[in-house]
C-alpha cells in the first residue's frame, strides 16, 4: 500500500460500455456462459493429462501448465466483471485494482514465454530436427526447470513494470475507460508527460511478445525445413498435424496483443482495448482447451478411456 500516494482513490469506477447497455446485458450473458467452459475444459485437460499415462510426456507437462496458466488468466478478470456488470456497481477498490493488475500481467506474459516453450517441445522441434537427442534434451527434470525460469521470469518482470506503472499521478482521476485494471488503461488515465511511459510499454511489448515470437517462427521454420526431408507424406501429415493447433493458439494470442502493446496507448480508440482484453484474456482461454482436444487423437482416446472408467455400468 506504500504505492498509494493523493493522486489515488480509495476506488475506481470502470466504466466499461456504459454508453451501450444492451452491450453489457450481451457481455455479462457471454461471460457467464464462457467462463464456466473455459474453466471445465482446462480442468478436463490437466486431469487427463494426469490420470493417462500415456500422456505423461513434455508435451502434455507444458500443456497442463499452459491450462493452468489459462484457468488463472481468465480468473483474474472474469469473476469481478460477473459482479459489475451483474449489479451496475462498475467500481474496484484501489487494493483491488492492484491485484488484478499483477495477476493479469503476470499470468499474460508467462503465456506469452510458454507458448515460445512450447514450438520447442519434443513433439514439435526436437522430434523433428533433433529426433536422436529427444530424450537426453526435453528430461522431466529439464522441462520442470524450464517451466520455473518461466514463472519467475514473467512474474519478475511484469510486477516491476506494473510497480512503475501504479506511481503514475492520475491528478485525482478515478474513472477508468475500461472493464479491468490494465497497464494500457492507467497510462491513459495518467496526467502529464506519457511518451516515457508510452515508449516503456513498448520496449516490454517488445520483449514480452516480438522476442518469443520471433523465437516460435525460427522453430518453425526450422521444422519446415525439416519436413521437406521427410520421404513419407504420412510421416510429413502427422508431424504438420502436431504443429498445426499449436500454430492457431499463437495466432489466436499474438494477434491481440501485438495490436494492444506495440503501439502508443494515445493511439488506440475508446472500445478497442475493451474488446481485445476481452478477446485475449476470455476468448482464447475458452478456445484453447477445444482446439488442443479437437486436434489431437492422443488427448480424445485419453479423455474417452477416463470417461468410460467413471461412467461404466458396474
Amino acid at each position: 500500500m506504500a504505492l498509494i500516494n493523493k493522486s489515488h482513490h480509495e476506488e475506481f469506477i470502470l466504466l466499461g460500455f456504459v454508453h451501450c447497455p444492451w452491450l453489457e446485458l450481451s457481455l455479462f450473458i457471454i461471460l457467464l456462459t464462457t467462463y464456466p467452459m473455459a474453466m471445465i475444459g482446462n480442468i478436463t485437460i490437466i486431469l487427463v493429462s494426469k490420470l493417462d499415462t500415456h500422456l505423461h510426456s513434455p508435451m502434455y507437462f507444458f500443456l497442463t501448465n499452459f491450462s493452468f496458466l489459462d484457468m488463472c488468466y481468465t480468473t483474474s478478470i472474469v469473476p469481478h466483471m460477473l459482479l459489475n456488470l451483474g449489479t451496475s456497481k462498475n467500481t474496484i477498490s484501489y487494493l483491488g485494482c492492484i491485484v488484478q493488475l499483477y495477476f493479469f500481467s503476470i499470468m499474460g506474459s508467462t503465456e506469452c514465454l510458454l507458448l515460445a516453450l512450447m514450438s520447442f517441445d519434443p513433439y514439435r522441434y526436437v522430434a523433428i530436427c533433433r529426433p536422436l537427442h529427444y530424450t537426453f534434451i526435453m528430461n522431466q527434470h529439464i522441462c520442470i526447470l524450464l517451466v520455473s525460469i518461466l514463472w519467475l521470469t514473467g512474474m519478475t518482470y511484469e510486477i516491476s513494470e506494473a510497480s512503475v506503472k501504479l506511481k503514475l499521478p492520475l491528478c485525482g482521476i478515478n474513472k477508468l475507460a475500461h472493464l479491468l485494471c490494465e497497464i494500457l488503461v492507467l497510462i491513459k488515465a495518467a496526467c502529464g508527460k506519457k511518451e516515457a511511459n508510452e515508449l516503456t510499454l513498448s520496449a516490454v511489448g517488445i520483449f514480452i511478445v516480438v522476442v518469443p515470437l520471433c523465437l516460435i517462427f525460427a522453430s518453425y521454420a526450422s521444422i519446415g525445413h525439416a519436413l521437406f526431408k521427410i520421404k513419407s507424406s504420412e510421416g510429413r501429415k502427422k508431424a504438420f498435424g502436431t504443429c498445426s493447433y499449436h500454430l492457431i493458439v499463437v495466432f489466436l494470442f499474438y494477434g491481440p496483443g501485438i495490436s494492444m502493446y506495440l503501439q502508443p496507448p494515445s493511439s488506440t480508440s475508446r472500445d478497442q482495448s475493451k474488446f481485445m482484453a476481452l478477446f485475449y484474456g476470455v476468448v482464447t482461454p475458452t478456445l484453447n482447451p477445444f482446439i488442443y482436444t479437437l486436434r489431437n487423437k492422443d488427448v480424445k482416446g485419453a479423455l474417452g478411456k477416463v470417461m468410460w472408467s467413471i461412467f461404466r455400468p458396474k
